[in-house]
């Protein structure tokens, strides 16, 4: 495949792990968000994140810096966008943002382009409702760490078109990424069948069923998983997990889907995981779980 024109909207974790990657695969990118504070960020840890890779061997020196240079930054979403060949939404997962988002979207971009969004868990036909052309419209849910993951969860609309269907396989496996499709349920399958697992582990630590680390430590002997079902939460952002579980909760109308009110609480207390130094660990400016954090039961 020809390198592309990649515009990718939200320089969060997901952000700048997709604009990484497409970069890495030599396609050009501009990533966007409104908070230049924010961008700075992004490519900052896009920089650590290449320079972990140089240091493993994986790629040079040379590599990481052209990697660099095809990633450029801004913070208006433009005229400019109408050349890109495939835009990635990665902005907060919120239905009437993502609404707004793709109404501007579509306005400013011909039919050629490919409108894509990294919802975890949003139905693609509602995204697409707002657009005047829903057929050119998918799910491309990448797994976090971005560059490291293999797997894209591919989501067809009820409007998406076979050939937006083919293109974004294609663009997934230009990646050396491995595209799944699924349909258009709420969480899909990836986050359909997790986040009730973490809802859970989450009901069992508030229950007093086992500690932080019990529960984690079970999850991984007992069923080889790499990451305990409450350090992965933190690592998501127990906000995103919240929102996840409400929009599986509101789609299936089930209490089976219903969020702990102690993922709520710590929520609402800005305890929401790695991001922000304290979940259901404390962490270092960022990094690997420190110690148990002391939660407000």
């Amino acid at each position: 495949m020809n390198p592309l024109q990649i515009t990718v909207v939200g320089s969060g974790t997901m952000g700048n792990g997709i604009a990484h990657t497409f970069a890495q695969y030599k396609h050009k990118v501009c990533l966007i968000d409104a908070n230049p504070a924010q961008l700075d960020k992004a490519m900052s840890t896009i920089e650590k994140n290449l320079s972990r890779q140089v240091s493993k061997g994986a790629i040079s020196n040379e590599e990481s810096l052209a990697v660099i240079n095809r990633i450029t930054t801004s913070t208006q979403i433009d005229e400019t966008i109408s050349h890109s060949d495939l835009i990635v939404e990665a902005v907060t997962e919120k239905k009437e943002v993502k609404a707004a988002l793709f109404r501007e979207l579509d306005r400013l971009t011909s039919s050629s382009t490919l409108l894509t969004s990294n919802t975890s868990s949003i139905s693609i036909s509602d995204i697409a409702s707002n657009c005047q052309k829903p057929d050119r419209v998918i799910g491309m849910h990448f797994m976090n760490p971005v560059p490291v993951m293999e797997l894209v969860e591919v989501i067809k609309g009820k409007n998406t078109s076979e050939s937006t269907i083919e293109k974004t396989i294609e663009i997934c496996q230009s990646l050396k990424k491995k595209p799944v499709l699924a349909n258009d349920f709420p969480g899909f399958v990836a986050n359909r069948i997790l986040m009730p697992m973490i809802n859970e582990a989450i009901i069992a630590r508030a229950q007093g069923v086992a500690g932080t680390q019990e529960i984690d430590e079970i999850m991984k002997l007992g069923m080889a998983h790499p990451m305990g079902p409450l350090e992965l939460a933190d690592m998501i952002g127990l906000d995103v997990c919240l929102s996840i579980i409400q929009v599986l909760y509101d789609g299936f109308k089930s209490d089976k889907y219903k969020p702990s009110p102690l993922l709520e609480k710590l929520v609402a207390i800005g305890q929401t995981g790695r991001k922000t130094g304290v979940g259901f660990y404390k962490y270092q400016s960022g990094s690997k779980a420190k110690e148990v954090n002391e939660l407000p039961l």
